[in-house]
């Protein structure tokens, strides 16, 4: 059984792949659930460009009557925005800074301390970074 971790998708930004890696050397992460990471940070970094053209370009733009409109950005950052927060929530990680992490069931579910469920890769065992 291979003990590489997945590399980030090459499309994705440098910060999003940093947290790619992070996160796959932290937790061991299903193919579905590798998927859904993906996903996340595609939309993340979708946000992060509408956020610099409405840097760039501001708010608000004038409509074909001269009348100010929202730009279409505003609404691709907000739905990028939630998508993310959605696919994170999907993952059901536990809080890095918690000391010890809650485990998941096997249904995705947090279950009492102890049990079974989603593990912190184990730094010390072979072929761990």
């Amino acid at each position: 059984m291979s003990t590489e971790l997945p590399a980030p998708p090459g499309h994705l930004s440098e910060p999003s792949k940093r947290l790619w890696r992070e996160t796959v050397e932290r937790y061991e992460l299903a193919p579905h659930e590798l998927r859904i990471l993906r996903l996340a940070l595609e939309a993340v970094d979708r946000c992060e460009q509408a956020r610099r053209a409405l840097r760039r370009h501001g708010l608000v733009m004038l409509d074909r009557w001269d009348k100010p409109v929202p730009r279409p950005e505003v609404k691709i950052e907000a739905d990028s925005r939630a998508a993310a927060a959605r696919l994170f929530a999907q993952l059901r990680l536990p809080d890095p800074e918690e000391e010890e992490p809650q485990p998941r069931t096997r249904h995705g579910r947090f279950g009492p301390k102890g049990g079974q469920g989603r593990r912190a890769r184990d730094k010390s065992a072979p072929g761990a970074r």
